[in-house]
């Protein structure tokens, strides 16, 4: 692990659209930089449990139960405003990595992440991921996509996967594994934005020497 220099406010978002290995990655920087990790999709899930709904599983929401709710999100953006304005609330207390489709966007402060794959490769990381059928993968990505879509749209004027003003890296993983998509942006943030203590030797990088591991999607 690796630390930050005493005094910096350190905010990391990263971004991309399901399937794209988000949330691995960003729960290794938080592991490497020792920092909190804070996911919009948690809280959502928070949210869906305070309404009655069981989430459980990476894989709620291409289930029956994670698409109804999705459909009430789009019904009430009350929903999707109290998790943003929680994750402001993080965001701002600093020391953090979010995992969100819309920090980018809100927050001015912090270095922001796109992790761009195609529909393809995000099929087969979710079909593998969830043990479900390429078809049934493909069905249910084709579904989050259009519906997260238009509630960011309808929310904040942003279009998700299409608009990339925010971000400071964009970075193309469909030939990376989860391993190769790490050293990579652990290389970027530490040439632009994270400061070590002053006499700190690099330590490389969690994991380096270990088994690749697979590349989860999220």
């Amino acid at each position: 692990m690796t630390s930050v220099k005493e005094g910096q406010k350190v905010v990391v978002c990263v971004c991309g659209m399901a399937g794209c290995g988000k949330s691995t990655l960003a729960k290794r920087l938080a592991k490497k930089y020792r920092l909190k990790y804070l996911s919009g999709g948690d809280a959502l899930k928070d949210l869906a449990l305070e309404l009655g709904y069981k989430p459980s599983g990476r894989d709620w929401w291409e289930t029956e139960e994670g698409r109804r709710f999705l459909q009430q999100r789009m019904g009430n953006p009350d929903f999707d405003k109290r998790v943003d304005e929680k994750m402001m609330e993080w965001a701002e207390q600093g020391n953090v990595v979010l995992d969100s489709w819309t920090m980018p966007w809100l927050l001015k402060e912090g270095f922001k992440i796109w992790l761009e794959a195609s529909p393809e490769v995000r099929v087969k990381r979710i079909a593998r991921r969830d043990d479900i059928s390429p078809e049934k993968a493909l069905e249910a990505l084709k579904e989050k996509d259009k519906k997260t879509k238009i509630i960011y749209k309808n929310l904040y004027v942003f279009d998700l996967g299409e608009d990339f003003s925010p971000f400071h890296l964009i970075l193309d993983v469909n030939e990376l594994n989860a391993e190769e998509v790490f050293r990579v942006v652990c290389m970027t943030l530490e040439r632009l934005y994270i400061r070590k203590p002053e006499g700190s030797r690099g330590e490389g990088h969690e994991g380096v020497g270990a088994q690749t591991p697979s590349t989860e999607a999220s």
